[in-house]
């Protein structure tokens, strides 16, 4: 059984249709890439899982049971994860608070647990030394890890990462494939959302291409972005 089922999920805003009629699943101890163009429904795909936008159609399915009706800090509380393209962060606040906000509120723990959760996550990202830190002062890589650091605070069977590499060097995007291979390698789930494409090929196992809202191609990473049909609608490049 899939921990997380997509059954043919649609979803438009006015004329747009943003997804149509996506079937996708995941199984525990996953890890999914999804591409595609800017546009293509990507975020909105996100949304729908995590209740921040209800579909027209179809229905969201996770450990057996549908979510359909849930609102995002339920769905939260059951175990889905997420970070977002652009970090948000408690700027006034530090990198511990941040966390520990995600820790008490995200799973509904004491204080006292939520603390201890909050240095656990700390050290796997690599933040514990920032922990005093106040976050609107971080540099682009450490307010990314503290995206990551929020979430996984929560408490997630399925981490949903929203194009967590963006803007970071090529050894930032090193750094962060270790900690997300390191998350994989500890049980954890993830669908993760990239245009850093090597960074997907590094982590995941299986690749999802989306455009104009239909999935277009799903399997083996390296079969996906060595298909024609990917190559011409997600790079731009004419195959023979």
């Amino acid at each position: 059984m899939a921990l997380l089922e997509l059954s043919g999920v649609s979803k438009t805003f006015d004329s747009l249709t943003a997804i149509s009629d996506i079937d996708l699943r995941l199984s525990e101890a996953e890890a999914l890439g999804v591409i595609g163009p800017n546009g293509a429904g990507k975020t909105t795909l996100f949304n729908v899982i995590t209740g921040d936008v209800t579909p027209n159609s179809g229905d969201v399915i996770f450990a057996g049971r549908s979510i359909a009706g849930l609102d995002p800090a339920e769905r939260c509380r059951l175990g889905l994860g997420r970070t977002y393209q652009i970090p948000h962060p408690f700027g006034g606040m530090t990198v511990y608070e941040n966390v520990l906000v995600g820790a008490t509120f995200g799973d509904a723990r004491s204080e006292a647990e939520g603390s201890t959760i909050a240095l656990e996550v700390l050290e796997r990202t690599g933040l514990i030394g920032k922990a005093n830190s106040l976050a609107g002062g971080l540099p682009l890589l450490d307010r990314k890890r503290l995206e990551l650091a929020r979430a996984l605070a929560t408490g997630p069977r399925v981490l949903l990462l929203d194009e967590i590499a963006g803007g970071l060097t090529e050894h930032e995007v090193q750094d962060l494939i270790r900690v997300v291979k390191d998350l994989r390698a500890g049980g954890l789930s993830i669908i993760w959302i990239e245009h850093v494409v090597h960074a997907l090929i590094a982590v995941v196992d299986r690749l999802v291409a989306i455009s104009s809202g239909r999935l277009l191609m799903e399997g083996e990473p390296k079969a996906v972005m060595a298909s024609r049909e990917v190559r011409e609608v997600y790079l731009g490049i004419s195959g023979e």
